[in-house]
């Protein structure tokens, strides 16, 4: 099939399905994508009579599903015969158009899968010494990272092992519209990975946290709250800023993100103080590669739990802190008091405005209500602590 999509199409209807018949026995689908890179960006996705998929965005221009195995960012299982769909999102469309051609292939025999890397097992640095709040304990994390389920380019193995080089007890793998990378999160070795997804459109982007499904990036954003714990992403984050009508705001929101590279820029601390009173604030490194954006850990958030595997109902009650890295600044609540880690000379700056120079790497003092946060003499944020 060859056609042409034209700047008018995309302001009509920025996702169109482009319908195909798959016959009865059949064991794989294939689609491929051509289009000239250079002029444009088409993003890509597959539907089946049963729903969804998979969705690859514009990281991809080829998809197999098959009963046994999928392209990564896509569903095995069951191929129904029947109607499907190849999603296709007209993301960036010149004004002279976008000329493109699919070739859509299905076959009664499974292709052979290709073969995963082995992964060694990473050593991990030793963890620092914070004290335990009763049963519960502060734990190293991220809550944005992705994997080749998308546009990332490591695996969920390698991913994991990264992570825990880095000194991590938990890491959120958050590919963009899909669930595929959920099934082998299990599986990860000296890390704790925790499913999400990134919803991902044209007018921002939002972690849904937790196995709840597929979430549909095609409804309204309220909708995603419904489905579990969510987060908006990278709010002021350039051509990815939070610009979707929402009536229920979410509590969390990430406030941190590798993106704020100059922490002297208050815009996200504005952000957050606008956008609720009691926002629960957590960062994310948004891994994709080496050389892009963060790597896992940079910021670090700290969760207030029992145990990792729990760390989402923690987020919930508000017992988040982020620092700059694991073994960055630290800030942390321990019941009534609060503990500045390594932040000798930093300032210490109150909810209410109040400052404190912090002497000695290791202080308590007295908590308040509210997201406090350490501060270099230039303004420079080193840590947050809700």
């Amino acid at each position: 099939m060859r056609s042409r999509w034209t700047l008018d199409d995309r302001l009509e209807r920025i996702l169109r399905e482009v319908p195909f018949e798959v016959p009865d026995g059949t064991a794989a689908v294939t689609v491929r994508l051509r289009y000239d890179r250079s002029q444009g960006v088409l993003d890509l996705g597959c539907g089946s009579p049963s729903g969804f998929r998979g969705w690859s965005g514009g990281a991809r221009d080829e998809y197999t599903v098959t009963r046994e195995w999928a392209t990564p960012g896509y569903l095995p299982g069951e191929i129904q015969p029947g109607v499907w769909q190849v999603w296709l999102r007209l993301h960036r469309i010149p004004p002279g158009g976008l000329d493109f051609e699919l070739d859509i292939t299905t076959s009664a025999d499974v292709p052979a899968r290709p073969a995963d890397p082995v992964v060694p097992m990473a050593e991990r640095p030793p963890a620092r010494d914070i004290p335990a709040v009763g049963a519960l304990r502060w734990w190293a994390g991220d809550f944005h990272a992705h994997t080749v389920h998308s546009d990332g380019s490591l695996t969920v193995p390698q991913l994991a092992q990264l992570a825990r080089s880095r000194g991590l007890d938990f890491l959120a793998v958050t590919d963009h519209n899909t669930v595929s990378h959920h099934p082998e999160l299990p599986q990860a070795e000296g890390i704790t990975l925790l499913p999400g997804q990134e919803v991902t459109t044209d007018r921002g982007h939002a972690n849904v946290f937790g196995d709840v499904g597929w979430v549909d990036f095609r409804q309204d954003a309220d909708s995603w709250t419904e489905r579990g714990l969510m987060s908006i992403n990278h709010p002021l984050g350039g051509d990815c800023a939070w610009l979707q009508p929402i009536k229920n705001r979410p509590q969390v929101a990430e406030i941190w993100h590798s993106g704020w590279w100059d922490r002297r820029w208050g815009a996200p601390l504005a952000w957050a103080e606008a956008w609720r009173d009691d926002v629960i604030p957590i960062g994310g490194s948004d891994f994709h590669r080496d050389g892009s954006d963060g790597l896992p850990g940079a910021p670090t958030t700290w969760v207030l739990a029992e145990d990792p595997t729990l760390v989402f109902d923690a987020v919930r009650q508000g017992r988040t802190a982020i620092s700059a890295g694991p073994d960055a600044p630290l800030l942390l609540r321990l019941g009534d008091e609060l503990l500045a880690l390594d932040a000798d000379g930093l300032v210490l700056v109150r909810p209410d405005g109040r400052r404190q120079v912090i002497r000695g790497e290791r202080v308590l003092v007295p908590a308040g209500t509210g997201m406090h946060r350490l501060e270099t003499h230039e303004n420079e944020v080193m840590a947050l602590c809700a």
